[in-house]
């Protein structure tokens, strides 16, 4: 599902992300799991929301393809799923 949102929104959906990775180590010294959602979400909404940071990602998964397959399972995103898939069919598990 692809929302059709306003010029106007993208850097601020960026903005909001910046700020929840920023507060990411605030919330994780409390108890509880809060500060692993609160990155989750940033990164979410800076990757949707900026070629950078999606270029700075791929060289991530390229150099650690084990910690980028994980990201993007956390991430749920299409490219995770059609490889599990392929590796499923391939009979590698």
């Amino acid at each position: 599902m692809h929302l059709h949102l306003p010029g106007w929104t993208r850097p601020w959906l960026f903005g909001l992300g910046i700020v929840l990775l920023v507060l990411t180590p605030v919330v994780g010294i409390l108890p509880g799991p809060g500060g692993v959602f609160l990155f989750a979400g940033g990164m979410a909404l800076v990757l949707k929301n900026s070629s950078m940071a999606k270029r700075l990602y791929v060289r991530f998964k390229a150099r650690w393809p084990r910690l980028g397959g994980w990201g993007d399972w956390a991430l749920r995103r299409e490219s995770h799923r059609r490889r599990v898939a392929r590796r499923r069919a391939r009979g590698e598990d």
